[in-house]
């Protein structure tokens, strides 16, 4: 007996006819998962995400949603000044109802959440003044005091340096184990797929793509096909466990190759 709370059913989506995006495509995800959409620029990410989120009527087929959605975009911006609070208050939006003011307790909830990301002592500060990686925790509290049931994620650590993509990625998990909800999240990273979800999507074109559990779909031959250059399944050990990444492998080229090539030597000084 499955819990789903999405159910993607022989689902097809064309712009133009005959012109297919996504053909034939079915998988579900469960309550309280992570699932992990990968493949290269154009093959339909984006659009499928469109499809869960009702903002594109499916050609043919189906999509069926559980409870209710919060998005969180890749890139967020806004027109106005508004803080950080304001953003997290605009998501108890659906709760405050038309011509009414956030209540002390609707605040509460957002200065709760804001703390939940690390981000409370920005209540204030303007959005617009804000580090990347800073928007985008705010935007994941404004998604978590919305209440919603699933929230869908598109490459929620684009254009984020490396503390902050691991302190996203940890926030992801926790939402998930503590909260239970349930998450779809487009990457193109493999290694945060395999870090953090349980099962993957690879699409490969409109009628080619693979649905499994990530230890076995993130496969070494299943990510070189993907992408078409060589990735390699590793083992590390970290903080006393052995845990597996993904990564390319890159072979010498360029000025490397030049300077190696030529016998050329670079000395240190101090």
């Amino acid at each position: 007996m499955t819990d789903a709370v999405v159910t993607i059913a022989d689902l097809s989506f064309a712009y133009r006819p005959g012109q297919w995006i996504v053909h034939d495509y079915s998988a579900t995800v469960e309550k309280g998962g992570i699932f992990a959409l990968l493949g290269p620029n154009g093959r339909g990410k984006t659009t499928l995400l469109k499809l869960l989120l009702g903002a594109l009527k499916p050609t043919a087929g189906r999509v069926s949603v559980r409870g209710q959605i919060a998005f969180v975009p890749q890139l967020f911006q806004v027109s106005f000044d508004y803080s950080a609070l304001d953003m997290v208050l605009m998501g108890r939006a659906k709760k405050v109802g038309l011509f009414s003011q956030p209540s002390r307790a609707d605040e509460e909830a957002s200065l709760a959440a804001l703390d939940r990301f690390g981000v409370a002592h920005l209540a204030k500060r303007p959005f617009q003044e804000m580090s990347g990686g800073q928007r985008q925790l705010v935007i994941f509290a404004r998604a978590l005091v919305a209440e919603a049931d699933i929230l869908v994620l598109d490459e929620p650590t684009s254009a984020l340096d490396l503390e902050n993509q691991l302190l996203v990625l940890d926030r992801i998990a926790a939402l998930s184990c503590d909260d239970g909800l349930t998450i779809v999240m487009t990457t193109h990273h493999p290694h945060h797929a395999l870090a953090v979800a349980d099962h993957a999507m690879l699409m490969r074109g409109p009628s080619d793509y693979s649905v499994g559990p990530v230890d076995e779909i993130l496969s070494e031959e299943n990510l070189t096909s993907l992408y078409g250059v060589p990735l390699k399944r590793i083992a590390v050990e970290h903080g006393g466990k052995s845990i597996e990444t993904v990564a390319p492998i890159m072979s010498p080229r360029g000025r490397r190759n030049r300077r190696e090539e030529s016998g050329a030597t670079i000395e240190w000084t101090a």
